[in-house]
């Protein structure tokens, strides 16, 4: 795939404080690229970087072979943009304010009609057009962001934390919305705190912490550099403790997690097997035994230091 979107030691300091920290990655066109971090991170400066609305203080991003620094323009007429806060014109209704992007956008009227009324339906939009943003919920006006910036039909979506506090409803229509852009051909840059969205969503993901770059990788493939994560997860029709299986030879750790146990192991299948013997020794009847690999919220917890460390295994 030909590369899209390359970022080389992009920086941007305030004063003394430095929020982005010689920054470097590229993206495929077509590809879901997850951005992923902590609040206070620097995702959202690097995108804004990226989109041209901050310049770097140094480094380099390019966009479309466009310098985002030097010729932002060149690119921008190729870009879509949905910023972490919906802010549509609220005394305008739905349709003028789609009307209005697709001026600006310089489009004729009969393609931004015709567009306009797509995505007003596929977005679940179509009933409200003509009430003022100002009466649309949360979830809506953040629907109508995302139409007015699919409304010229961009090479480049950049998405800033697109479904944060949003209503179920709202969040899975963005999400699929989502899914089909990458379908026919378009590149999604998706910055976001939520790793689950991440998980299941990008093609690859970005960690980002305390302004730096700690990984780039897709989900499944920095799931497999953390074996220390794996686990068993084990139900027995009587409450055991977990102090009961500590002591299980390659257990690192146990917790609690409701009604069922999970064993933190680099080797799950002698795990369960050791599972199964102290249930028979104990006289327990096993309700249910699966062996998990680690989640990609553990990964980013144990990257970005802020989950806890499992002990060494025993001997």
């Amino acid at each position: 795939m030909s590369t899209i979107i390359r970022v080389d030691n992009l920086t941007r300091r305030y004063g003394e404080r430095t929020a982005v920290n010689h920054v470097s990655f590229e993206v495929a066109a077509g590809e879901l690229f997850g951005f992923l971090g902590p609040n206070g991170a620097g995702k959202t400066t690097t995108q804004r970087m990226l989109t041209g609305v901050l310049p770097p203080s140094e480094g380099t991003a390019y966009v479309l072979d466009h310098d985002m620094a030097r010729d932002p323009l060149g690119a921008k007429e190729h870009l879509g943009v949905v910023p972490e806060v919906a802010n549509p014109y609220l005394e305008m209704t739905g349709w003028q304010n789609l009307m209005l992007a697709g001026e600006l956008y310089g489009m004729k009227r009969s393609a931004r009609t015709q567009r306009a009324e797509e995505l007003l339906r596929e977005l679940q939009l179509w009933d409200r057009r003509a009430d003022r943003a100002k009466t649309y919920s949360k979830g809506m006006r953040q629907r109508l962001m995302l139409a007015m910036a699919l409304l010229h039909q961009p090479d480049i979506l950049f998405l800033d934390e697109p479904t944060a506090g949003l209503d179920v409803m709202s969040r899975r229509n963005i999400h699929q919305t989502v899914k089909n852009l990458t379908r026919s051909g378009v590149t999604v840059f998706y910055t976001t705190h939520n790793v689950e969205e991440a998980n299941v969503l990008c093609d690859r993901v970005a960690i980002i912490s305390e302004g730096r770059l700690a990984a780039v990788d897709t989900p499944e493939a920095l799931k497999s550099h953390f074996a220390e994560s794996q686990s068993v997860q084990v139900a027995f029709a009587s409450p055991v403790k977990p102090e009961a299986l500590s002591d299980i030879p390659t257990v690192a750790h146990v917790e609690k997690e409701g009604d069922k146990l999970r064993l933190f192991t680099s080797q799950p299948g002698r795990a369960a097997t050791e599972i199964a013997l102290f249930a028979q020794r104990q006289g327990l009847e096993i309700v249910s035994l699966n062996t998990l690999g680690p989640s990609l919220e553990e990964v980013f917890l144990s990257i970005t230091g802020r989950g806890s460390h499992p002990r060494e295994e025993k001997s």
